[in-house]
């Protein structure tokens, strides 16, 4: 993979970030779920990076995560055959006659990769020709908006992790209250509309740390900090379905203390 591909250019970004943050590929490792082999690879381009790696890294070194994203959705696609040429002239996405449901799919795909590569534009990074040309020989990127289109909502999405069903993206998240422990644990709850789910991200936690999430609604959630790299650094709750954090208990068990509760 070289900087002239997106992932290439997105790994080449991700490696000046690192370099100007002065953090080590050691540091990399004990403060993030990813080693330190696997963040060689992915700053050098021989793998491709986990949308959550871009996150992190953004973190840990207050950079803005937004084109970095963008940058990401494109590589994304590149990785996975999606970014291919699109006919032109088309018509709108519509359903196909018959029960398949394929091409309404393909048409998100395009979408969500047409969104991409005008934010990266947007971003004064440069993008390949990926997507192809619409009749009137503009990109297609310039005339659709974002869309994002996360795994779950609501319901399906209980028990399930924010970002791997792609409700923790930048742009969709509401942090409707924020509370710090007496021992200095941060507490975030979190809300993304997209998904009607709630949760909590938490950093600072310490081995056998367990942090609470409860709705008036009955239901709960909950994450323990374990050794290693589980602690001081981001953990978050599994989601619960939600339309506001109205009620919401936060509570914090750490060993050897007393419990420490916040509602909102």
């Amino acid at each position: 993979m070289t900087a002239s591909t997106v992932g290439g250019q997105l790994a080449e970004e991700l490696r000046g970030i690192r370099e100007r943050s002065g953090l080590s590929l050691a540091a990399l490792a004990a403060r993030t779920p990813y080693s330190k082999s696997s963040w060689e690879r992915y700053l050098n381009g021989k793998k491709p990076a986990p949308r959550r790696a871009v996150e992190e890294l953004c973190a840990l070194t207050g950079t803005p995560a937004g084109r970095l994203l963008a940058l990401w959705e494109l590589a994304d696609a590149e990785w996975s055959g999606r970014a291919r040429p699109v006919p032109a002239p088309e018509e709108p996405d519509r359903a196909a006659p018959g029960p398949s449901t394929t091409a309404p799919r393909a048409g998100v795909r395009r979408w969500v990769v047409a969104a991409a590569v005008a934010g990266v534009a947007a971003a004064g990074l440069a993008v390949p020709a990926l997507i192809g040309q619409g009749p009137d020989g503009q990109a297609l990127a310039a005339a659709e908006p974002l869309v994002r289109n996360p795994g779950c909502s609501g319901d399906t999405c209980e028990g399930k992790s924010p970002v791997a069903m792609g409700c923790g993206g930048t742009g969709m998240i509401t942090t409707l209250a924020t509370h710090t422990a007496s021992g200095g644990q941060r507490l975030e709850l979190r809300h993304a509309r997209l998904c009607r789910t709630v949760w909590v991200r938490t950093t600072g936690l310490l081995p056998g740390d367990r942090v609470v999430l409860s709705l008036p609604t009955g239901r709960t959630q909950q994450v323990t900090a374990g050794k290693g790299r589980d602690a001081r650094q981001y953990l978050a709750t599994p989601m619960t379905a939600g339309t506001s954090g109205a009620g919401a208990r936060i509570c914090l068990d750490a060993p050897g203390r007393r419990p420490e509760c916040f509602t909102d």
